[in-house]
């Protein structure tokens, strides 16, 4: 399986790019949002890949940072949602906005992708939520108890975060860093995910 490639971006396409390593083109299919950002060609890039492999096709998605790509992972363990559904919301709202859908039932932003119906978008809601919620947030140190930011719980924060593959330590520190500037649970989760991309 491959991870990721990192090479020179040959060609933008509608849904994707061709990306040159060691003389070798790779067609690699992308969000909307991902191929908005890659404007210049010739450009060094490293994009989170996940291969499709059917008996008749070899197909690559691929992604600009590790959050989406494990997204993209759990929309396909939906029962029927392909990898083109998973591209196509991907492609209309970010990771943060995603995990805010599923973790406040708001099928109306998930339906906004194309090809996605109310019921795709319930059980997308559905199936996920249980793997934000299972999330094991009582283990620890005695420091990193429950927190509450504003009055809010943040439990759903972390264990969104943990659900994306940070570990407890990472997404505590992640959430209890941006505490001053969060109001919400969705400034919470966006601003936790900023500060976890930045390494």
């Amino acid at each position: 399986m491959i991870y990721y490639i990192k090479g020179i971006v040959d060609e933008i396409l509608d849904d994707g790019v061709v990306l040159e390593c060691n003389d070798i083109g790779y067609k690699i299919c992308m969000t909307h949002r991902d191929i908005q950002k890659l404007q210049n060609k010739n450009e060094k890039i490293k994009i989170y890949t996940y291969q499709q492999i059917k008996e008749d096709e070899n197909v690559l998605y691929g992604f600009l940072n590790k959050e989406e790509l494990n997204i993209f992972k759990m929309l396909i363990s939906v029962s029927g949602v392909g990898p083109k559904a998973a591209v196509s919301i991907l492609s209309t709202v970010t990771a943060s906005d995603f995990i805010l859908a599923v973790v406040t039932n708001n099928e109306k932003m998930i339906v906004k992708a194309q090809g996605v119906g109310k019921k795709t978008a319930q059980r997308i809601i559905l199936e996920l939520k249980d793997k934000f919620k299972d999330v094991d947030l009582t283990q620890g140190e005695q420091d990193e108890e429950t927190i509450n930011i504003n009055g809010l719980d943040e439990n759903e924060a972390i264990g969104a975060l943990m659900a994306l593959g940070y570990s407890r330590k990472e997404a505590f520190f992640a959430v209890s860093k941006v505490s001053s500037q969060a109001n919400s649970l969705e400034d919470i989760i966006k601003l936790s995910l900023k500060v976890l991309m930045k390494g």
